[in-house]
């Protein structure tokens, strides 16, 4: 699973930040700061053309003062009158559509998803919800940018206008009203996609016949050993007890239990493809091939450096510290039952090859426990690596070290202030293992992975009701297909915020827009700097201006690729509560400030004075 941003405590998030960096309220209200002094700026240089230096002021003073005026006497009993009209427009609007859309694409999914993937569940979970993701902010875009220029174009705001409502109840009425909408669509297409996911993935085995018996020291029979049949591209191997009862074991992400029917053991169907693993996360650092500490490890050329890599056979590793690990293990932990007698952990190896090896043989590691206090550290365990696959292990409570000692986990390899190291390795020359911070993690009770699927759809929602305020605001302003382009355009920066911060801040390969621009036109290399002389001075004077501009529309750009939980629950992990209170509060300061700039924007309309 990729988690490039530390998911940090909601209280942290919202006050901190991480590196002692602002927090997410100190940043919103100097977003809000500066957003208000320039539009007052903008607002008083255009009054002032039009009536003077004294008397542009004076308007500006009552527009502000009567605007926080009406906004702070707002009636929820007419916002709450002006969404049901805002339901009926888009009812009118055949809405439903999109549901038969939905219906359609689930319809024939079938055809082209085959189960014959190594992770089904991932597969088809991830396409569900990426539908759906889609479908739900394609509708919200033509809900919120068409809904107040229709109204405009066809005269049927003086209807309302005439009523004793005011503008900002009539922003927060559109917004509520399509909001409501979109998460009626949502919830049915959450509820079909959950079924769907479901009894696309359920089905079942067959023991073959020819068990093999299973006999202790005494040659006593202790249980049988065999196979399923071949169903949905796939097998297991079984494990039954003397009685038959037993469990087709894991593979392709789930498992089956079996019990004896008759005269043949009867499997049931598959458990487990759909997971709600709770990890817990360490700090991740590194040795290099000469057993130095690094940050990172090394780079293999891929433009992607989220992971870095171990060289095999070297004295590289990888070493992740977990915190408060005793704490586990205590009696008041629901994981007490799990951890009593080992540690369960998983981790996910991603494997680059410089040459094949052995066709279709895993590559080897080791995996170490060690205590960070006294240094002493487990025997080697040795394990085949899976590229991308999800390695869920235990570490047993009796270890043993290189000196053949045996030694208690909790009391010997947990420090006395609760850390705990795991070091992996790889053992192949010309092998790499590649990590990132969220590839190791201690297993914690999973939670339920139907809660979870529905926090996926909850940050999807967050998105629909972001992308729906931006619609209504710029709606309230500019016509309809405008305000359609300036919310298309917000979505699209918003999902590739981190390469526009880039480039605001330089730290892209060819330079800022312009620089970037002459680049494309000549095929210039990226990697060689422009011949200086006046040109260049022009290009890099003018790049400094849009940068600057860019860093300052960058504060104001919702991270759509941030809210997306998707890659969670697809990967079968855990979408943590601090994420959720997260994109909550973020869509609710999108919400009050967009309704605020909706209302003075609908006030610059003859219409609503």
């Amino acid at each position: 699973m990729v988690l490039e941003r530390e998911i940090l405590p909601y209280m942290q998030w919202l006050l901190q930040g991480a590196d002692d960096s602002w927090g997410t309220l100190p940043h919103f209200l100097l977003v809000v700061l500066g957003c208000g002094l320039l539009a007052l700026g903008v607002g008083y240089c255009i009054s002032a053309a039009r009536h003077g230096f004294l008397h542009g002021g004076d308007n500006v003073y009552r527009v502000v003062a009567q605007g926080f005026r009406e906004l702070s006497e707002i009636s929820p009993r007419r916002v709450w009158a002006l969404a049901r009209l805002a339901i009926k427009e888009a009812w009118q609007r055949r809405v439903v559509v999109a549901l038969v859309v939905f219906g359609i694409i689930l319809l024939f999914a079938a055809w082209f998803l085959k189960t014959d993937n190594q992770d089904p569940a991932k597969l088809y979970i991830s396409f569900v919800l990426t539908a759906a993701t889609y479908l739900i902010l394609g509708i919200s875009l033509l809900l919120g940018a068409f809904s107040l220029p229709h109204d405009f174009k066809t005269k049927t705001i003086y209807t309302i206008v005439t009523k004793p409502v005011r503008s900002g109840e009539l922003i927060l009425g559109r917004i509520l009203g399509f909001s409501i909408v979109g998460t009626l669509l949502l919830l049915v297409m959450a509820v079909c996609s959950y079924v769907f996911v479901h009894r696309s993935l359920s089905h079942t085995h067959r023991v073959e016949t020819g068990l093999k018996h299973v006999s202790n020291a005494s040659q006593e029979v202790i249980g049988y050993d065999g196979n399923t049949s071949k169903n949905a591209y796939h097998r297991h191997e079984v494990q039954l007890d003397i009685d038959k009862h037993g469990a087709a074991l894991s593979n392709f992400g789930h498992v089956h239990a079996i019990e004896p029917r008759g005269d043949a053991p009867q499997v049931y169907p598959a458990e487990g493809y759909m997971r709600a693993r709770v990890p817990k996360w360490g700090k991740l650092r590194f040795l290099d091939r000469k057993g130095l500490l690094k940050e990172r490890g090394i780079s293999v050329g891929s433009e992607w450096s989220y992971r870095s890599f171990i060289d095999g056979n070297s004295q590289a590793a990888a070493i992740w510290t977990f915190n408060n690990v005793s704490a586990i293990a205590t009696a008041d932990d629901p994981a007490t039952e799990i951890v009593e007698d080992a540690l369960p952990f998983g981790l996910i190896v991603r494997v680059f090859r410089t040459h094949k090896g052995v066709i279709d043989q895993p590559i080897s590691g080791t995996i170490q426990v060690r205590n960070p206090e006294t240094g002493l550290r487990s025997d080697a365990i040795s394990f085949f690596a899976v590229d991308a696959k999800v390695d869920e292990r235990t570490i047993p409570r009796k270890l043993t070290t290189p000196d053949g000692t045996e030694h208690d986990l909790y009391k010997d390899f947990v420090s006395s202030n609760g850390q705990l190291e795991i070091w992996v390795q790889c053992l192949e020359r010309g092998q790499y293992f590649g990590f990132a911070k969220a590839d190791c993690y201690l297993s914690l009770p999973d939670g339920s992975p139907g809660v979870n699927f529905s926090k996926v759809c909850l940050s999807i929602w967050v998105q629909m009701v972001i992308v729906i305020s931006i619609g209504v605001a710029s709606s309230a302003f500019l016509s309809g297909a405008v305000a359609m382009l300036f919310t298309v355009v917000f979505i699209l920066l918003g999902f590739f915020r981190d390469f526009f911060v880039g480039v605001a801040r330089d730290t892209q390969h060819g330079g800022g827009p312009v620089e970037s621009l002459v680049r494309l036109v000549r095929q210039d290399n990226v990697m060689i700097e422009l011949d200086p002389g006046p040109g260049t001075s022009l290009i890099e004077g003018i790049d400094f201006v849009l940068q600057k501009f860019m860093l300052s529309v960058a504060q104001v750009l919702p991270d759509f690729s941030a809210f997306s939980t998707v890659d969670f629950a697809a990967s079968g992990f855990d979408i943590p509560a601090n994420r959720v209170w997260q994109d909550l509060t973020t869509c609710l300061a999108y919400v009050v400030g967009l309704a605020v700039i909706g209302y003075f924007l609908l006030r610059t309309r003859e219409v609503a004075k």
